[in-house]
């Protein structure tokens, strides 16, 4: 891979992982200050769901940062962009449309293939 490209990934990953930190830093500091006591329980009820929903949605980027982490670790490393199933490298195409990926396309498929095989 160019070095050109690698450093377009470089920051691309960067800023998402800044983005992604923000919001985090934000949903917690959200997290803390009180509440109002709502009387009515359908009000409760409907706050407790909007919670638990961002909070899944943060456990989500919480699995997505770490991703991340380990893309910029393996661009320092020099393995970006080198599937880790096969050893050939991952096409400039699929690192655009998932730039955190680890196996290029044709291992990738062949692990779902598997994994619907065994069902899980």
């Amino acid at each position: 891979m160019r070095k050109k490209d690698v450093e377009y990934f470089k920051k691309l990953l960067t800023n998402h992982l800044n983005g992604l930190l923000e919001q985090a830093d934000d949903t917690v500091s959200g997290m803390t200050t009180p509440k109002e006591n709502f009387p009515d329980p359908t009000d409760r009820a409907s706050l407790e769901a909007d919670r638990n929903f961002m909070l899944r949605i943060r456990d989500r980027e919480s699995k997505l940062i770490n991703k991340i982490k380990k893309t910029l670790d393996r661009i320092e490393n020099g393995t970006f962009g080198i599937c880790e199933s096969c050893g050939e490298n991952i096409t400039t195409k699929r690192l655009k449309a998932r730039p955190v990926t680890e196996q290029c396309i044709e291992c990738k498929t062949k692990e779902e293939a598997q994994e619907k095989a065994l069902g899980i």
